[in-house]
């Protein structure tokens, strides 16, 4: 006998339809997987086996092949048990369904029956839809993050036996649902402010031009100037996720895991903090089966890397083409996959090994030699790459010991949200760019206008600092970016000046 059960499995970010095949045919006992399947989809004949029988079920003592279509496809989890075990008693005529082809089925299975939550739900749910199907059945625990997507039935079963009687239509599952915009709205919240930050207002000032046009930005400084403490209060300044935005970053985190169960979207910018410690691998991703890495979980949020001469010099080279191109694009010899990986760059470093270097108050211990080689850690075309270059000094004891809170995040981001109006209307009908430092040559040619005071700043500015291609472009860019947040249509001498500020330290 032959039974199929439709499921579904990862490939990159998106869902993709997997029919699980099962054949039952006379010959000697024996249970084969064919299809691509990794080590994990192997093991699930004894997982599937145990369940069943222990569900009270009969397993067939005959020849069992199951087949996951498409075959050309590596597939890797547990999320196939389920699907397995009921297109076996599909093809024993133990469940007989009308519903079974109008159903996704996704679940690890225990030895006893009861269906674990898997990863990927989200993707895969949404790829059940966008193909017509009524509904899915999913683990108990994937429940919410399946409901986020509207238009599909999210069935939850904690056990082979319920699903077996839901589909042979022995009892009633209503269909669970979630309104995905309280929970959105609910959950953004952030534990950090810029009210706890005293002093540092020039950079304040820079992480809100970062965060107004979307720009990277290195900071570098004495320990205990503020740096990480600065950088993990940028996302509460950036313009809250869309909808949208958030659908597409809780896709990775479901692939990855890291979804809560009673969170099922990612309702505020993510940050994310790499130690220095980390592979390249583990940045961008890959693996056998590549597997998004930081800087995907990081899509639509903040990339934070502290202490960032302390990575390994290949590890930083691998941040090139996602800081260009706002994605990873990873290549094995049977696929090739790209992740998203759209988002701000912040790095904090020391000046030199023991961090004092040019600081006022502490003396600098290390010699010319050791400042030059953990300076040159890090390479010119990364350093290019980053917007804006702010030096943090260390706080005087006034400013530390002040009660005067400083500027709260709410009314740092109100300007920012106004800012980035600006952009999201300028670039209305642009399909690739949606602020300031995501825009390309013919952009910046139509956009960032010079008149004659500031053509000649900044040809100065250029010879005198040795700039790049790309660093004129950054500056302009950031020229504009200030110029957006004046209101103002056209760049000032001003705006230029500014910008080139930034570039100082390029």
């Amino acid at each position: 006998m032959l039974a199929k059960v439709q499921s579904g499995a990862v490939v990159g970010v998106d869902g993709l339809a997997v029919e699980v095949e099962v054949d039952i045919a006379l010959g000697l006992p024996f249970f084969t997987t064919v299809g691509l399947p990794d080590g994990s989809v192997r093991e699930s004949k004894d997982r599937v086996k145990a369940a069943i029988r222990n569900c009270g079920y009969e397993f067939p003592n005959r020849r069992i092949t199951v087949n996951l279509a498409p075959a050309d496809i590596k597939k890797a989890g547990a999320g196939f048990d389920l699907p397995m075990a009921l297109g076996i008693l599909a093809a024993t005529e133990t469940l007989k369904s009308v519903k079974l082809d109008q159903y996704w089925v996704l679940g690890e299975l225990s030895l006893d029956g009861a269906v674990r939550p898997v990863r990927g739900v989200l993707p895969i749910t949404l790829a059940a839809r966008d193909l017509g199907m009524k509904g899915i059945l999913v683990p108990e625990a994937n429940k919410m993050e399946a409901a986020v997507v509207d238009g599909i039935d999210v069935i939850a079963v904690t056990t082979l036996h319920q699903a077996v009687e839901f589909l042979a239509d022995k009892i009633e599952c209503a269909p669970f649902r979630l309104d995905p915009a309280t929970s959105f709205a609910r959950a953004r919240s952030h534990e950090v402010d810029f009210d706890e930050v005293k002093g540092q207002e020039h950079v304040k000032r820079a992480l809100e031009i970062a965060a107004s046009g979307g720009h990277n930005i290195l900071l570098k400084g004495p320990p205990g100037s503020g740096k990480t403490m600065l950088a993990r209060r940028l996302p509460t300044i950036l313009p809250d996720l869309s909808f949208a935005e958030a659908l597409e970053t809780s896709k990775i985190y479901s692939i990855i895991g890291l979804l809560p169960e009673d969170m099922p979207l990612i309702a505020t910018r993510p940050f994310r903090s790499p130690h220095h410690t980390i592979s390249d691998a583990g940045l961008i991703g890959g693996g056998q089966i590549p597997r998004p890495g930081e800087v995907s979980l990081a899509h639509n949020g903040v990339l934070f890397l502290d202490e960032l001469p302390e990575f390994k010099k290949h590890v930083l080279e691998v941040l090139r083409q996602p800081l260009e191109d706002g994605t990873v694009t990873i290549a094995r010899a049977n696929l090739s996959l790209k992740f998203p990986a759209r988002v701000v760059l912040a790095v904090a470093m020391n000046p030199c090994p023991c961090g004092f270097y040019g600081d006022k108050r502490k003396e600098c211990v290390c010699n010319p030699a050791q400042i030059h080689n953990y300076t040159s850690r890090v390479s010119g075309p990364l350093l290019d790459r980053i917007d804006l270059h702010l030096e943090v000094a260390a706080l005087p004891f006034k400013e530390m010991s002040a009660e005067r809170q400083g500027e709260s995040s709410a009314n740092i981001k109100a300007r920012v949200d106004q800012t980035r109006e600006v952009q999201r209307k300028r670039y209305a009908r642009h399909t690739k760019v949606f602020c300031n430092g995501q825009m390309g040559p013919k952009d910046i040619r139509k956009y960032c206008v010079l008149d004659e005071p500031s053509t000649r700043l900044l040809e100065k500015s250029v010879e005198k600092l040795g700039l790049s291609a790309r660093g004129y472009h950054r500056i302009l860019k950031i020229a504009r970016t200030v110029a957006d947040m004046e209101r103002s249509e056209s760049l000032q001498l001003r705006h230029v000046a500014e910008a080139i500020q930034y570039r100082r330290m390029a």
